[in-house]
């Protein structure tokens, strides 16, 4: 049985539809190499070049992502398996607007079924990518998502605009969303 045929194996007993997360934190297991599973930066997951055209498949994946340093694996309580991911292994693309605890929060669902509500400072962050520095978001477990460009501009509308005194003397100015009462920077114009 190859590496590919054992994390099946290993996966089938999860379940996409429990929000209960695999305690992958608690899982050990020796490392078997590397599998061809490919996560492209638009939040693609490919494998041995072709698409991974089942969302359910890759969703289950993507609940046994772990990061170690610059490193990702897929993980089973067996295995421990490499895989590549191009810039973030998730990818926005759409949000809500909802109310929590008397305030409006922004609500981020993501390509494989995360729904992030905006409430911390430290869950935006921005990353570089292409040359370009770009906001992404905390989702678990040191994993990140970038933004799908539609959702990112729909952002920006949404968006104030407000001066910012550290770049003042360059005129460039700061947009930002509001959630939670705590304001999130989108960018610099």
């Amino acid at each position: 049985m190859n590496s590919g045929d054992k994390l099946f194996s290993s996966l089938s007993e999860l379940s996409t539809s429990d929000d209960n997360l695999p305690p992958i934190e608690k899982w050990n297991p020796e490392f078997c190499g590397d599998i061809d599973i490919l996560i492209k930066a638009n939040g693609e997951w490919w494998h041995e070049g072709s698409p991974i055209k089942r969302k359910n498949l890759y969703t289950l994946f993507s609940r046994v992502l772990l990061k170690e340093g610059n490193q990702y694996f897929l993980i089973t309580p067996v295995e421990k398996l490499a895989i590549k991911v191009e810039w973030q292994p998730f990818v926005i693309q759409d949000f809500e607007l909802v109310k929590k605890d008397g305030t409006t929060c922004y609500v981020m669902h993501d390509n494989c079924g995360n729904k992030i509500i905006l409430t911390d400072a430290n869950q935006l962050a921005v990353s570089r990518f292409n040359d370009l520095d770009l906001p992404i978001i905390h989702v678990r477990r040191n994993l990140f998502a970038s933004f799908s460009r539609s959702c990112y501009y729909r952002l920006i509308d949404q968006a104030d605009i407000v001066n910012d005194p550290i770049f003042k003397d360059k005129g460039l100015q700061r947009a930002q969303i509001t959630s939670a009462g705590i304001d999130f920077p989108l960018g610099y114009f």
